[in-house]
C-alpha cells in the first residue's frame, strides 16, 4: 500500500506515548506503550508488550505458564530467542526468530507461552511482541484457531532505492500481501530505515493506526514529530498516508511496527484474560475457567 499519490493528505500526529517497563509471567520483562493507567484500550487493539529484549544466563529464562483467555485474538512475533506453546485444545510448537503465532482465542482456551527447552538450557537473548486485538461481538465465542507462521512464509519486500525493508505480517506493503487470515482487516508491518530511508504508506482513513519504535529515532506524520525508542506514535484518523522518515545523518537505522485496523465500536468490559461485551459476560468467563470448561493442558 505504498502512497504514490501525492495529493493523498498525510495524516498528523494525535500523541506520543512512553511505555512503562513491568514483569508479565513468571517474571519477564516487558516494555508496554498501553493499556496503562493514562492510556487504555486503541480500538481494535487492546494490548501491545515488547517482551524484552532481555539477555539471561542458562537456566533462568522466564515464561507465562499456564493461564487463560477468551474473547480476542493474541499475535507473537518473535526477533531473537526460542518459544514452545501448548493449550487446552491440544495443540503444541515452537517460535524461533521471525516467527508469528496469531492465535485466535475465540470461547477459550488454557495456554502456556515458555522459553524452549534448548534455549532454557543455553540462555540467551530473547526479544519479541505480543498484540492483543480485540474480537467482534459476533466472533468472540468461535472455536479457538492458530495460525503460525514461520520466518521463511512472511513476505518481505525491499524499497527501489534499498534504504526500506518490511516484513508483511498482516495487510500489505510494496506490492507484497501478507498469509495471515485476519478476523477484522488489520495492518501489521515490521519496518527497518537505513539513514535517508523514508515511507509514505497508505493507510484507510477508517483505521486507526499507530507506530512503535523498536530502535532508534524518526520523525513521524504531517508535522515531522521525532520520537525514540520504546514511544507510540498515535496517529490522527484525518488522511490516507502515515509519512515516517529516518534522518540522512542518522548514526542507526529506524525499527519500528506500523499497525492499524478497523475500530470495533462496541462495549468493553475487560478482566484480565478476557475480553468481553458486558460484565455478564466476563462472570461466566471466570465460572468456565473455574469449572474446567475451557479444559486443561495435558
Amino acid at each position: 500500500m505504498q502512497a504514490r499519490e501525492e495529493r493523498v493528505r498525510a495524516r498528523s500526529v494525535a500523541g506520543i506515548v512512553n511505555s512503562i517497563q513491568q514483569l508479565e509471567g513468571a517474571g519477564f520483562l516487558v516494555r508496554r506503550p498501553f493499556p496503562k493507567a493514562s492510556f487504555s484500550e486503541f480500538d481494535p487493539f487492546l494490548l501491545l508488550d515488547e517482551m524484552g529484549p532481555m539477555t539471561v544466563a542458562p537456566g533462568n529464562a522466564k515464561g507465562a505458564p499456564d493461564h487463560p483467555h477468551r474473547g480476542f485474538e493474541t499475535v507473537t512475533y518473535l526477533l531473537s530467542g526460542e518459544m514452545e506453546h501448548k493449550d487446552s485444545q491440544g495443540h503444541t510448537g515452537k517460535l524461533t526468530p521471525g516467527d508469528v503465532q496469531w492465535m485466535t482465542a475465540g470461547a477459550g482456551v488454557i495456554h502456556s507461552e515458555m522459553p524452549s527447552a534448548d534455549f532454557q538450557r543455553r540462555g540467551g537473548t530473547l526479544h519479541g511482541f505480543q498484540l492483543w486485538v480485540n474480537l467482534p461481538r459476533r466472533q468472540k465465542m468461535n472455536k479457538p484457531r492458530y495460525q503460525e507462521i514461520s520466518s521463511e512464509r512472511i513476505p518481505k519486500a525491499t524499497s527501489d532505492d534499498g534504504l526500506v525493508t518490511v516484513n508483511v505480517i498482516a495487510g500489505e506493503a510494496f506490492g507484497r500481501t501478507a498469509v495471515i487470515e485476519t478476523h477484522t482487516p488489520i495492518i501489521y508491518l515490521h519496518y527497518r530505515l537505513k539513514p535517508g530511508g523514508e515511507i509514505a504508506e497508505l493507510v484507510p482513513s477508517n483505521y486507526s493506526a499507530f507506530a512503535y519504535i523498536i530502535e532508534g529515532a524518526g520523525l513521524f506524520g504531517e508535522e515531522k514529530e521525532r520520537a525514540v525508542d520504546g514511544q507510540m506514535v498515535l496517529f490522527a484518523q484525518d488522511g490516507g498516508k502515515v509519512t515516517i522518515e529516518n534522518l540522512a545523518d542518522a548514526k542507526t537505522n529506524l525499527e519500528m511496527l506500523l499497525i492499524a485496523g478497523v475500530p470495533l465500536n462496541e462495549p468493553i468490559a475487560r478482566h484480565g484474560p478476557f475480553v468481553m461485551n458486558t460484565p455478564q459476560e466476563i462472570h461466566q468467563a471466570f465460572e468456565d475457567y473455574r469449572l474446567g470448561r475451557m479444559g486443561a493442558i495435558g
